[in-house]
């Protein structure tokens, strides 16, 4: 139980003055995490955010709020493999679009692909199905979500 810094009564956490001699008391330090207030739903969600999400999935996974939710730490993971898909395709499959003849648009396809995907994840974690995995992003999400 800590004690006013002014004269030495003992005070509760919370207050912010003494009982005894009224002086104001510091202030409780702030919690490292910016994040901690946030619902695990909401971090869920965040982590599907187009274009965004990996920096939120980077901050859940490195997070002492989230160390030991693994709902939360699983739709990290399958974020970050859809971000992982979507820059391959950026970087890998787009330069070479001109030269695919038969299917000269395969990125334009595969990027719609991985936005309806963040977009149907998104939809499914806000109404609370957090149990929702896609094909083949939600396999290797669940061996990293289960590793140490």
């Amino acid at each position: 139980m800590p004690f006013c810094h002014q004269c030495g009564n003992q005070v509760v956490e919370r207050d912010l003055f003494c009982a005894r001699c009224g002086a104001r008391q510091p202030s409780p330090p702030a919690s490292g995490d910016p994040f901690a207030g946030l619902s695990p739903r909401t971090m869920s969600i965040l982590c599907y955010v187009p274009w965004l999400g990996w920096i939120a999935a980077v901050i859940v996974l490195a997070s002492n709020s989230y160390r030991n939710d693994r709902t939360v730490r699983f739709h990290a993971f399958q974020a970050l493999y859809l971000f992982v898909a979507y820059l391959v395709d950026a970087v890998v499959v787009r330069p070479f679009d001109r030269m695919m003849m038969p299917f000269p648009h395969i990125s334009g396809l595969v990027e719609l692909v991985l936005l309806a995907a963040s977009i149907f994840m998104i939809v499914k974690v806000a109404q609370g199905n957090t149990d929702c995995a896609l094909p083949f992003f939600g396999e290797l999400a669940h061996r990293s979500a289960d590793e140490r």
